[in-house]
């Protein structure tokens, strides 16, 4: 009996050491709206393969400029858009057919102020505030589709002066948080985080008034031959990481 336990400690052993061996990392550029449910997504990925993540997040437009200057050690790109992606694909940076959406974006009008942005939107137009945070719209998704938002209400004119330009949709968020803008257009998922109170208040913008912001993954030419980083793709599609994804306020 004692030989058999003594056995089956060793098979267990090898079996750890055998999947610790095959475990790898797997380099991974993320746009800062998807930063959060990539950090939970990356728990459970962790847990069902033992690979793990070293994430960077940030505007996909940088992210683009960096890959296709070369010297980026990025092995996936999880975009805030889909045409980054097909982009990278056409100019050979990114495995040809790996692209694909998993999410589609919403975009909210937030403040940290509770009552201070109502259910329709009107606050835009009322003007009683003095600045608009942005993120950059030439390099990310979300800050084009805020400004998609005020053409669409016919505000351009009034609002532009009050525009404060953020170098992402982070920092966009930590403009508001700090107070430095009383209002800005950021994602539903930095501020419906699930498991935390709302803080503050905010509109979720119609979809008529932007254009779809299709988020898409992409293997790029650095993680053609690791296998972590495929797996990172294939997880994305998932039950469990759909159920996150959603959980953020996502459409897939």
């Amino acid at each position: 009996m004692k030989m058999m336990w003594q056995k089956s400690l060793c098979a267990l052993a090898l079996c750890a050491a055998a999947a610790a061996a095959q475990a790898g990392e797997v380099v991974v550029a993320v746009a800062a709206n998807f930063a959060g449910p990539l950090a939970k997504i990356g728990e459970g990925f962790t847990a069902a393969t033992g690979h793990v993540l070293k994430v960077s997040s940030g505007a996909t437009g940088k992210f683009y400029t960096q890959i296709t200057a070369g010297g980026a050690p990025f092995e996936v790109l999880i975009a805030a858009d889909d045409e980054t992606p097909k982009k990278l694909v056409a100019e050979g940076q990114a495995v040809s057919g790996t692209n694909f959406t998993y999410a589609i974006g919403q975009l909210v009008l937030w403040s940290k102020t509770p009552g201070f942005v109502d259910d329709q939107g009107a606050v835009l137009a009322a003007g009683k505030f003095t600045h608009l945070a942005i993120a950059n719209p030439k390099v990310a998704p979300y800050g084009a589709a805020g400004l998609e938002v005020i053409k669409a209400r016919g505000l351009t004119d009034a609002i532009t002066p009050k525009i404060v330009t953020a170098e992402s949709i982070a920092q966009a968020y930590q403009f508001v948080a700090t107070g430095n803008a009383e209002l800005g257009f950021v994602a539903l998922s930095q501020v419906a985080v699930p498991g935390k109170a709302v803080e503050g208040s905010y509109w979720r913008v119609p979809q008529n008034l932007y254009g779809e912001i299709r988020q898409d993954a992409v293997l790029l030419k650095a993680g053609e031959k690791n296998a972590a980083a495929k797996a990172l793709l294939d997880y994305l599609k998932t039950a469990p990481a759909k159920e996150v994804i959603a959980a953020y306020g996502y459409r897939h």
